[in-house]
């Protein structure tokens, strides 16, 4: 069993209903640097962020030795800031295959590595039946009970729009021991305050272009993620800079950080 560190207790306790914090969700080591500069008190990890990088689709499995080094790197580089990490599936069709990744994987000689994980109940665009994600989350935590364990529900993420659907599977994954529930998707601020009405432990959406963190907050939610915003902003902002040039104009540096502000990192 590992035990809960300073830091394990300290993203516990971030997760407050109606009073969510923002986990900022890097791609490499300097995102997540810069982010904890920011004064963000946690960091995750953005699965699309992470398979572009090694050229890899996106929630396909394929991006394990990926996510793991990265963990591994930003544990060094913030080794007293809380981490959490997007797990995709599990990496693994059963509870048992899914509780020895994690063992073989993030677990080091100080214990567990990152602080939670999210994983999610769909494959492929296509959702799995609840029994098969809260059999991973039970055994998780059994296996890792510090681990903290956000449940991802997927069925407003890949256009399946069933309220009743999500409330059955928050049922069904909290019972099974999840720490959290993540419900991805566009969703309106009603739907969300029955969410976070029914749920038993702090609920996780996406950040949002149509309501601000205080709207979230009245809503109940307890951790606003962004996802691979931050990822797509970056790489926006990058083919905006390249077709200045392209357009015969002066490069705009005005808002961009220094080449010092890189190399003084860490």
């Amino acid at each position: 069993m590992t035990p809960p560190t300073d830091t394990t207790t300290a993203f516990r306790k971030l997760h407050v209903p109606g009073d969510p914090f923002i986990l900022p969700c890097a791609w490499d080591v300097a995102s997540a640097q810069l982010f904890a500069e920011a004064g963000h008190p946690a960091i995750g990890s953005t699965s699309l962020g992470v398979a572009a990088g090694i050229g890899a689709a996106d929630e396909d499995r394929e991006t394990l030795t990926a996510t793991v080094d990265l963990a591994a790197a930003l544990r060094r580089a913030l080794p007293d800031l809380p981490l959490t990490c997007d797990f995709e599936d599990g990496y693994g069709d059963d509870p048992e295959s899914v509780v020895e990744v994690v063992r073989e994987t993030f677990v080091g000689d100080g214990g567990l590595i990152v602080d939670g994980i999210n994983i999610q109940d769909s494959r492929e665009s296509r959702m799995s039946v609840p029994s098969i994600l809260a059999g991973k989350v039970s055994a998780l935590k059994e296996a890792f009970p510090t681990l903290f364990v956000n449940a991802r529900i997927d069925t407003f993420w890949i256009g399946q729009d069933s309220l009743g659907e999500v409330i059955d599977r928050i049922d069904a994954y909290v019972d099974a021991g999840a720490d959290g529930i993540f419900v991805p998707g566009n969703l309106d601020l009603a739907t969300i305050e029955t969410i976070t009405g029914r749920s038993r432990v702090p609920m996780n959406v996406l950040a949002s272009p149509r309501y601000s963190k205080s709207d979230l907050a009245e809503a109940g939610v307890g951790r606003i993620s962004t996802g691979s915003l931050l990822y797509r902003a970056a790489m926006s902002q990058a083919l905006g800079s390249l077709q200045v040039l392209a357009d015969d104009r002066p490069a705009e540096t005005a808002n961009v950080l220094s080449y010092q502000a890189f190399t003084e990192l860490g």
